[in-house]
């Protein structure tokens, strides 16, 4: 048996793992590289293998950097099933189309301003492309396994967004635990990871490997932001990733209101993605930890905007106002025009709302940017920068220690995957020191023999 990294070694982003067993080749996940040029070239790059050769796709969940590949495999020749859990089907029916759709308005930009030095720039797929991928999505319930030729897979709850799954594959006598993203034990609205179980050979993340989340309740702290804000008059305009975040943040909100721990002011939800996310978190009240009426009430906290039209309108909002509006790390999509208006004036905030991958737009703000270039535009930086690690999705490094260490695991392998250098190899540390596990950081296409 043969894994080769295919994406997530030595990043956070990317991730793709392909499986050979003597009669099957399974590749789990199939993420877009995001974030630094160099990461983002290897969307391009030519695969080490055949995509017609893969016989199935197994998701851990909809983020696009564990699903946002799966067109251009499509369109290489992979002609198998991508097996999922129902909820990462329906939210990959947003994300996917959503995906193609930015990428031909990207081309689109640079053909029509001629700042591409192909010519002409083309997408990495089309919305159409993307659409057509999601006729290859077969549902799998949690705890319930299922055969792909000689292996067996599981899907297990792993808490970080809706449908998120950590991944149990059985196959030629070895057992091997997919981490994917896992999510907090303590979390306003998903339930906690299910303990791991055993296993020979383990992939976890590592995207808060070298960091602990504060202590300190997120409500309590996004209260302190929208009241500041408010008293200078601001807007607070929150980047936040559609589907997970973007649900988050509106729960907390309305708790915050109807708690009168904050005032009623005009909040927007201003993604038509995220919009359609949270009508499906609505649908699957069980797999979260929300009721009926908290649901209903995180769909009221705010006006929901679909229009381009509206969208554009709230550029010219008075505050105290909130906006909450996609990308998560404000490296596309409607908030790009938003912190264009927004950033020159003291008066308003930006909350970023976890983890900024290197080279993002969010990244280069919260590290202290006094300017950054937006429709190629430089744009000073006077409004208050503010990263509430606290809200994110992903298990700190101690989360990830208890996380592993309540499966009573004594794995052969270990291999820390979906985190940047510094935070693989702290976590990759502290493996040998609480565990004793030889764990090591995998390198891009890097192939191991398992058997």
């Amino acid at each position: 048996m043969r894994l080769t990294f295919l994406g997530a070694a030595g990043t956070v982003t990317g991730s793709r793992y392909l499986l050979e067993t003597r009669t099957t080749r399974l590749m789990i996940d199939c993420g877009l590289f995001q974030g630094i040029k160099r990461l983002r070239e290897l969307n391009w790059a030519d695969p080490p293998y055949d995509p017609a050769d893969v016989d199935a796709v197994v998701l851990t969940h909809a983020h696009l950097d564990h699903t946002g590949w799966l067109p251009v495999l499509a369109r290489g020749g992979f002609e198998g099933p991508v097996f999922c859990t129902g909820a990462t089907a329906q939210l990959c029916g947003i994300l996917l189309p959503d995906s193609g759709h930015l990428q031909e308005e990207e081309a689109e930009y640079l053909n029509r301003h001629r700042l591409s030095k192909h010519h002409p720039a083309l997408p990495l797929y089309t919305r159409e492309q993307a659409q057509r991928t999601l006729g290859r999505l077969r549902t799998a319930a949690f705890e319930e396994p299922f055969d792909v030729g000689d292996a067996r897979v599981t899907f297990f709850r792993a808490g970080h967004i809706l449908g998120s799954a950590w991944v149990r594959v059985e196959a030629e006598g070895l057992t091997l635990l997919f981490s994917g993203d896992v999510g907090r034990p303590i979390d306003p609205v998903m339930r906690p990871p299910v303990p791991p179980v055993a296993a020979d050979v383990v992939l976890v993340e590592s995207t808060y490997g070298n960091r602990r989340h504060e202590p300190v309740d997120p409500a309590d702290q996004l209260a302190d932001i929208v009241r500041r804000t408010f008293d200078r008059g601001g807007v607070l305009l929150i980047p936040s990733f559609a589907v997970g975040r973007s649900q988050l943040i509106l729960h907390l909100l309305a708790r915050l209101t109807d708690d009168g721990r904050i005032p009623r002011v005009p909040t927007y939800l201003n993604s038509p993605m995220a919009i359609d996310a949270t009508e499906i978190y609505c649908e699957h009240a069980g797999e979260h930890r929300l009721d009926e009426a908290q649901c209903r009430r995180m769909f009221a906290a705010a006006e929901m905007v679909r229009s381009s039209e509206a969208s554009k309108a709230l550029n010219t909002t008075e505050g105290p106002a909130v906006i909450i509006s996609a990308s998560g790390m404000a490296t596309g999509g409607r908030v790009v025009h938003h912190l264009k208006a927004l950033l020159p004036d003291p008066r308003h905030t930006v909350l970023f709302a976890g983890f900024q991958a290197p080279g993002t737009r969010g990244e280069a703000l919260v590290s202290g940017a006094e300017e950054v270039r937006i429709h190629g535009q430089d744009v000073v930086v006077r409004a208050e920068i503010v990263n509430l690690h606290n809200v994110s999705a992903h298990a700190d490094r101690d989360e990830l220690i208890a996380w592993l260490a309540s499966g009573r695991l004594a794995p052969r392998r270990v291999f820390v995957v979906h985190g940047e250098p510094a935070a693989a190899d702290a976590l990759r540390q502290r493996l040998h020191a609480r565990f004793g596990w030889n764990a090591r950081v995998p390198h891009y296409r890097e192939t191991v023999e398992l058997g």
